[in-house]
Parts: structure tokens; sequence; C-alpha cells
């Protein structure tokens, strides 16, 4: 369970590597198509999207400490990191868009119960 769970976190590291480009660097050029927003309106956003993205990726780099580090600091790096995710999520889903409970908030909850299961 352990190589599933760590397998499943993972993929959230991916999921906000890529959340991290994209709105740090793509939002003006990818942002308009992955987010339905104009041009103008990602143009004038960008610096928002762009701190939104700083945040991502501290969330990744709480994961990739957790699955880095030995413990008594590696559950709590984890646990701390997919528990901000799966809280984001949520609340992107009612503030935001539907689609976060699926691209951001579920597969975070997933890697969340199985770190819960393999410790």
């Amino acid at each position: 369970m352990t190589l599933v769970a760590t397998l499943l976190t993972l993929l959230v590291v991916a999921i906000h590597v890529y959340i991290v480009v994209l709105e740090m660097v793509l939002w003006r050029t990818r942002g308009p198509k992955v987010f339905g927003i104009t041009r103008q309106f990602a143009h004038d956003s960008a610096s928002l999207a762009s701190n939104q993205g700083l945040y991502n990726g501290f969330l990744v780099v709480a994961l990739v400490l957790g699955l880095a580090m030995r413990e008594p600091f590696a559950s709590a790096f984890v646990f701390y990191g997919l528990g901000c995710v799966v809280a984001a999520g949520l609340w992107g889903t009612f503030t935001a868009s539907r689609r976060i409970l699926y691209v951001q908030a579920l597969p975070a909850a997933v890697a969340l119960a199985a770190q819960w299961v393999a410790r």
C-alpha cells in the first residue's frame, strides 16, 4: 500500500506542477483556453494568477519534502500538503468551478486516504 500511496501522491504533485507552470508562466497564452476566460482577462489578472501559482508551488514543496524525508517529519508534510490541496480544491469547487473537485480535490483525497492506510 505504501507504493500506491506514494504514486497517488506523486500524481497530485504532477498535477500541481502543471498548475504552477500554467498560472505563473502560461497564464496569458494557455490560461484562456484552460479556464475559459478572455485573453484580456488573462492579461489583466496575470499578476493574481502568478501569486496563486506560487501558493500551489508551496504545496508541491510540502509534498515533495514529505515524500523525501524520513519520519517523524515525513507524515506531517504529506498530510499537511494533501490536506491543503483537498481544502483548496473544495473551496475552488464552491467558488469557481465544479471541475476543480475532480481535477484537484478528488485525487488529493484519494492520495490522503491511501497515505493514511499506508501509515
